[in-house]
């Protein structure tokens, strides 16, 4: 495929403190000294560490850093890392509102950018005004625009409004507008930030749509920013990972998500709280350990995709209080709500329980998760009435790793089944006919 976006030795600085990167002064000086005195900018050693975004020289900062990349057409990146990370300047710069400090950005084609609520809008006018306006600098022609104003309204939904003032719309409406505009003008390149998360859910299920149509059905490019992962691996075949300035990964969006999980992950695998004060819980329960066993009741840092394991939730009744029962609530690492399980020995409401230490297992099946790692919540409640006595998130780290298949017939074959889960069905398979 031919090469969309080439980027090379991209840095960019900023100075701290200031609206513009430099003074006046200081340009003189780096001018005199690269040009006439043939040295070095003087400007861009590194110096300290600002510990976040970057290495810095007194009032300097670098928020990229000899980036290296090229994005080839049709493909749809995404761009991810912390904040500060250096996202958004990327971005930035390859839309031209920012230059770069040094190195060169090639790009073929013409680049929409959708960077923040209403990028390229002007409030004063109107929604259809702001169509042919962003059009025009866009290249496209008056009669181009026409033909696509409808869909653009028909997608943006803001139909009753068009002719309103852009000052008056939401900020939901005008990110509708400002990306069915970016999306339906058909640029060569599309460059998405982190706005999309400001539209509700049906949109931005519709703006993923459209952003799949452009780099599948047209071929275009697609640049994705989005701290939401689920979203980046739904839309992404490749992803980089930016950090403080530098590109530390690029690969396929599944292997740098999960570099970007683990490097952010610091929930552990077990936990124990030794100090009754400082562990979960409320003033008559406290959780005391927290833990996956294998069927065999041995520990186990991960459970393989075709086994069962169980999560053994140790905790302590701090004085006799009446019945309580249990619940989990299991989470992808990306976010995403797998289910809940409530323990059905459920206690009778008259039931007591006495001061000392407890422990429940529940158990998982295999054939259910898919390989990676998922996050446990733990709760206690009361029914007739429902009440939630605590609810403590993101505890452990349950692991899942698949299960490869070595056999004559499946040499090296690995059970690669899309979608969230995995579950084992029972197939009933019956013979209607035969001839």
């Amino acid at each position: 495929m031919p090469i969309a976006i080439k980027i090379e030795n991209l840095s960019k600085q900023y100075r701290l403190g200031l609206i513009s990167t430099r003074t006046l002064s200081h340009d003189m000086n780096r001018w005199v000294q690269m040009n006439i005195r043939g040295k070095e900018d003087p400007y861009l050693k590194i110096g300290e560490n600002s510990g976040k975004g970057g290495s810095t020289i007194k009032d300097y900062i670098w928020a990229l850093r000899d980036t290296n990349l090229e994005v080839e057409q049709g493909e749809v990146l995404g761009i991810i890392g912390k904040n500060g990370a250096g996202k958004s300047t990327l971005l930035k710069i390859l839309s031209k509102v920012t230059a770069p400090t040094t190195g060169t950005v090639k790009a073929r084609g013409r680049i929409a950018s959708l960077l923040e609520v209403g990028t390229g809008f002007h409030p004063e006018m109107t929604g259809r005004e702001n169509i042919y306006m962003n059009g025009a600098i866009m290249g496209m022609s008056k009669a181009e625009i026409t033909r696509k104003l409808d869909e653009i309204v028909d997608f943006a939904g803001v139909g009753t409004f068009i002719d309103t003032p852009v000052k008056r719309y939401s900020s939901g409406m005008t990110v509708r507008l400002g990306f069915a505009v970016a999306a339906h003008l058909e640029p060569e390149i599309l460059v998405v930030d982190e706005v999309l998360a400001v539209g509700d859910a049906e949109f931005q299920k519709k703006a993923i749509g459209k952003m799949q149509d452009i780099s599948k059905g047209e071929g275009r490019t697609v640049l994705f920013v989005s701290h939401n992962m689920a979203a980046v691996m739904d839309l992404c075949d490749k992803a980089i990972m930016l950090q403080n300035g530098y590109l530390q990964n690029r690969g396929t969006v599944n292997e740098v998500v999960a570099n970007y999980l683990k490097s952010s992950d610091h929930i552990d695998i077990s936990k124990e709280w030794l100090d009754v004060e400082k562990a979960p819980g409320n003033e008559d329960i406290k959780l005391r350990k927290l833990y996956a066993i294998s069927p065999t009741g041995e520990t186990v840092d991960f459970s393989l995709t075709n086994s069962s394991f169980g999560i053994c939730i140790e905790y302590e009744v701090l004085r006799e209080i009446p019945y309580f029962t249990h619940g989990i609530n299991v989470y992808t690492s990306t976010g995403i709500h797998l289910f809940s399980s409530h323990d059905n020995n459920t206690y009778q409401k008259e039931t007591k329980l006495k001061k000392g230490l407890y422990s429940t297992i529940v158990w998982i099946p295999g054939n259910l998760l898919q390989e990676g790692n998922y996050l446990l919540n733990v709760a206690t409640m009361r029914y007739n009435p429902f009440q939630v006595l605590f609810h403590e998130k993101d505890l452990i780290r349950i692991q899942i790793v698949d299960t490869a298949l070595n056999s004559a017939k499946h040499e090296d074959y690995r059970l690669d089944i899309p979608g969230i889960i995995r579950p084992k069905l029972l197939w009933d398979k019956r013979i209607l006919k035969q001839t």
